[in-house]
């Protein structure tokens, strides 16, 4: 179970792209990104608020409380116990003692305590304001659900744009999995608006993750019946949660017809998720570039006044594979640069609407559109 984090601390902390706010702690873990720019970040200082200094008590208070909670909670125990000898013997030499302003502190132990857990999702995140105690807590204060949910309006649920591409060709980009009420009627408006479309294209490029709750809810639309996604372990629980697609959806399923889902290396978490279960249900094609490789979810706690950590508390694990995409992340079927994803597409959706067209008048359109593509012009909205 995560917990809440407010917005001041880890801001954006589930949608990776499009502005999304922290959501509150609800239905079991979340897979997420633990900052906006964790999977696209580039340079020492990038996604960084203004610093301040540290004193030698609050540093080993803070690497104190880092080792505690990844004792206790971090998902591989083995790992945690690896992670607190290293940390040991290198504050023993007193590799940390010249340490003294927040992000030193916390860029040093992320690559340190990642050089034995190697987990995309850990990090420690320094805030120049205070974190009050009571910030970080199991369940999230009446305000902050106000904020969450009107992020989530203002986001339209994460679902950015839906159109009818040229050729009878389904458009969804979906920016964040993370708003589970909005997102789920988000879905049902998208899917109903693409349901007669003979094809359809589900643009992840720019997803940071979210809900998994939201991720088998729009899979949903996609299976004919009960069908078994993803599990995720929560190792203080020592539980493991299955998710399945759902037995009803709002409208029409999109059945017996390609999917295909876009992906870059910024598609994280929850998107990476959606993009896997699925390509392991064979039920998408699955073009773009390699993503983020960030598959265990967790919660945000407290190190100090101005020190945070995201712990990893459990993992995904697949019910065809066995494991994830943690490390290596989801392979597109078909890799090409991320910006040419989406024409790849509609060229593959196209040549097999044509192979099978048998109206001229039908098949003579879609040749035309597919022409355009060839040749390089950029893709246009149907009129």
């Amino acid at each position: 179970m995560r917990r809440m984090t407010g917005l001041g601390i880890f801001p954006l902390l589930f949608v990776a792209a499009c502005g999304g706010a922290a959501a509150p702690a609800a239905r079991g873990p979340i897979l997420s990104s633990p900052s906006p720019q964790m999977a696209v970040e580039e340079g020492p200082n990038a996604g960084r608020g203004p610093d301040g200094p540290v004193t030698p008590e609050e540093r080993n208070a803070a690497i104190d409380a880092l080792l505690k909670n990844l004792d206790a909670r971090y998902v591989f125990p083995e790992k945690a116990k690896l992670v607190r000898a290293a940390v040991e013997a290198r504050r023993k030499r007193g590799e940390y003692d010249k340490l003294t302003t927040g992000h030193a502190l916390a860029t040093t132990l992320t690559t340190h305590v990642n050089e034995v857990l190697k987990d995309a999702h850990f990090r420690v995140r320094y805030h120049d304001q205070k974190i009050p105690e009571a910030e970080l807590q199991t369940e999230p204060t009446a305000a902050e659900r106000e904020r969450f949910v009107a992020e989530g309006d203002r986001l339209n649920g994460g679902f950015e744009r839906v159109e009818r591409l040229p050729g009878n060709i389904g458009y969804v980009e979906v920016r964040s999995f993370s708003f589970l009420g909005r997102g789920v009627e988000a879905a049902a408006a998208a899917m109903n608006f693409v349901a007669e479309t003979d094809a359809l294209i589900i643009d992840l490029r720019r997803n940071g993750g979210g809900d998994p709750e939201l991720v088998a809810a729009l899979c949903s639309y996609f299976f004919d019946g009960a069908v078994h996604l993803n599990d995720i372990y929560d190792r203080p629980k020592n539980e493991t949660r299955q998710f399945w697609t759902s037995p009803t959806v709002p409208g029409k399923r999109y059945l017996g017809k390609d999917v295909y889902v876009l992906t870059s290396k910024r598609t994280g978490s929850g998107a990476e998720e959606f993009a896997y279960d699925l390509q392991t249900q064979k039920r998408a094609v699955i073009i773009g570039e390699k993503t983020w490789g960030g598959a265990n979810p967790g919660e945000v706690l407290r190190l100090g006044d101005h020190l945070a950590a995201f712990v990893p508390s459990g993992r995904a694990i697949n019910p065809i594979t066995k494991t994830n995409w943690e490390g290596v992340g989801v392979l597109p079927d078909i890799a090409v640069p991320p910006e040419d994803a989406l024409r790849v597409a509609q060229v593959r959706a196209l040549q097999k609407r044509i192979a099978a067209a048998t109206e001229p008048e039908l098949k003579k359109s879609l040749e035309e559109r597919l022409h355009e593509l060839e040749s390089g012009e950029p893709a246009k909205p149907a009129r």
